[in-house]
């Protein structure tokens, strides 16, 4: 199984969010600082995620996120505010392995299709965000379905892998809930990426167990509750 360290990044600053609310941000510095210290400590890939553009301003933090592409040269995938076709490939122009759309590919759900013709399966990446069973668009204010209909619906249009985050949990810290993941990855064939509530060895033992391709490390990372060599060690 991976380890996607997060690099989350809000008006050019790395933080952590609770639940996703601007308001709870954390600064931990510079993202390209932040970013090689987790590739220092054992990390092969990164999930950066630009959170000026999931509230609003898709452009924003564009050159440092390029500068972490181009820089760190390892695996990465971004999400974060990519609502248009052109969005989405300005971020795969720039050399990024994977994009994550999310809202764009429950209102637009074709979209995936143009893309992976044009890119590749293997560099688009569909968000499940899952809220009580539903999925959650627009910064997780509004739902818009189930989450395993949603996440079918996606791999035969195309999308090469999905990033499941249980939002229920996401930032608190207090384990993943597991059973919605093992139904997600019993109910697609693609490699599922997880994310929220990662804090322990356990978790990360637990997740491979079920299956998962990979695991994102967030706020539990950077508050030290989990620390990158035990999650990697896990992974072996």
């Amino acid at each position: 199984m991976r380890i996607f360290p997060a690099v989350d990044i809000l008006g050019g600053r790395c933080v952590q969010l609770v639940q996703g609310k601007r308001e709870s941000a954390t600064a931990y510095g510079n993202p390209l600082d932040c970013a090689t210290r987790w590739l220092d400590e054992g990390a092969d890939a990164l999930h950066v995620i630009n959170l000026d553009g999931a509230f609003g301003s898709a452009r924003k933090n564009a050159g440092l996120i390029a500068d972490i592409i181009k820089k760190t040269g390892v695996e990465i995938e971004l999400g974060g505010g990519i609502r248009s076709l052109e969005d989405a490939k300005h971020w795969l122009d720039t050399g990024v392995s994977r994009i994550i759309i999310s809202t764009l590919a429950t209102q637009k759900p074709d979209s995936i299709r143009v893309l992976a013709d044009e890119f590749g399966s293997d560099r688009i990446m569909a968000g499940v965000d899952a809220k009580g069973g539903q999925i959650a668009v627009h910064g997780w204010q509004e739902t818009a379905g189930g989450y395993l209909d949603w996440a079918k619906r996606f791999e035969e249009l195309g999308a090469g892998s999905l990033l499941y985050t249980n939002v229920d949990v996401e930032g608190l810290q207090q384990g993943v809930r597991f059973e919605p993941v093992r139904n997600l990855i019993d109910h697609v064939t693609i490699p599922v990426v997880v994310a929220g509530g990662v804090s322990s060895r356990s978790d990360v033992n637990g997740l491979k167990e079920a299956g998962a391709y990979g695991a994102v490390l967030g706020s539990s990372l950077y508050s030290g509750k989990i620390s990158l060599k035990d999650a990697l060690e896990e992974c072996l």
